[in-house]
């Protein structure tokens, strides 16, 4: 299983309209995902946001970077100006732990 790590700032005024778009837009394209294991959308002490998605392998992780519904979404939520800072995404192979499900 592969973790996808996604971080990004947001703007603090708006934070309940990303959550909203978390919940309504990004969760189920997520879940049309071939591979996709489950996701937690995450806010650290700084106010800073990670969506943490599991994976069942590389490759459901590389069809989801070339997918439509994918790349629609990123660019809804880029439309929305929501986002502050820089973006990024890491990638941990997981070899341990428990998810429920």
């Amino acid at each position: 299983m592969i973790a996808r790590i996604w971080r990004t700032g947001i703007d603090p005024a708006r934070a309940e309209e990303y959550e909203r778009f978390a919940e309504e837009r990004s969760l189920p394209m997520f879940r049309m995902q071939e591979g996709f294991r489950g996701v937690l959308f995450t806010t650290g002490p700084d106010g800073r946001r990670a969506v943490i998605s599991f994976w069942e392998d590389a490759g459901a992780v590389e069809a989801l970077d070339r997918s439509v519904s994918y790349r629609e979404t990123v660019a809804a939520l880029v439309g929305t100006a929501l986002l502050r800072g820089e973006q990024s995404v890491e990638l941990f192979e997981v070899h341990g732990g428990e998810l429920p499900g």
